[in-house]
């Protein structure tokens, strides 16, 4: 089982080099950073490879034992034999960071025995901090997080991809509240233990660094995050490839699971 007082420690390190790393992001946010193109026309920045090579060696320094699993870092299969892996995506909504939209974040978390124990998504743009310990809650600038309890009265607040936000009204039995398009898959996931929406939805092909930190963040602040199946991503596989998943308030769980497997029969973007 995951030692808590080993998980403290990590979450203070996560927390204060988050934090470092979201001031450097900072320099390059509307300053036209250099930008590259990767496969499937993602694009990276020099602030990504900045951000990445700063947590690298500050963590592994920290933590030299721990594996290492980021976006920009070519894949060491050594993590795999790794009691604890820190897995990094130096931006989360990359797209977003060079468009100028505040909605990106910096996202890390560490890994054992498959599920994320402590988890950061660091925010600048926005000025928020919010970070998740494994049994013991999830807070955003140290104020307490929780899902918003479902109300069958009010309408599906929904973010995800556009294709699905676009024809949401008729695949919802209940009124659709569809919110803007928020670049970041992390921050989509967060929301829902921000409270700020209800149905965040991630089509197949989103990577573990995409996921693990958020993923502890809304399950700590009462929330969910499965697969269609209604089960829990695993991290630091030999895949790190998910498929699609669902993202909700846990007790609107069932409902949000039917409505998903509908909207993702039709694809859509991540």
């Amino acid at each position: 089982m995951p030692d808590a007082d080993h998980n403290t420690a990590d979450l203070e390190l996560l927390t204060e080099l988050g934090v470092a790393a979201g001031k450097i992001a900072m320099k390059w946010f509307g300053q036209d950073p250099q930008v590259w193109m990767k496969e499937g026309q993602s694009p990276v920045s020099e602030a990504d490879f900045a951000i990445d090579q700063f947590l690298q060696q500050e963590l592994l320094a920290a933590r030299p034992d721990y594996g290492w699993l980021s976006e920009e870092t070519d894949d060491n299969r050594e993590r795999l034999q790794a009691e604890r892996v820190f897995v990094v995506d130096p931006i989360d909504g990359t797209r977003g960071f060079i468009a100028g939209s505040q909605q990106w974040c910096i996202s890390i978390a560490v890994v054992e025995q498959g599920r994320p124990t402590v988890g950061v998504l660091e925010c600048p743009a926005l000025q928020q901090t919010i970070a998740a310990h494994a049994g013991r809650g999830a807070w955003c600038n140290r104020d307490p997080m929780k899902a918003d309890d479902p109300d069958p009265k009010s309408p599906v607040r929904v973010t995800g991809p556009r294709s699905f936000q676009k024809d949401a009204d008729r695949r919802l039995s209940r009124p659709v509240n569809k919110l803007p398009f928020v670049p970041s898959l992390a921050y989509r996931i967060a929301m829902i233990g921000l409270g700020n929406a209800d149905l965040s939805l991630a089509r197949a092909s989103a990577k573990d660094w995409d996921l693990a930190a958020a993923d502890l963040i809304v399950h700590e602040a009462g929330g969910c995050l499965t697969d269609l199946k209604g089960t829990k991503p695993e991290y630091n596989c030999e895949d790190v490839r998910h498929g699609a998943l669902v993202a909700c308030a846990a007790p609107d769980h069932k409902e949000m699971l039917d409505i998903a497997i509908k909207a993702m029969n039709n694809g859509g973007e991540r």
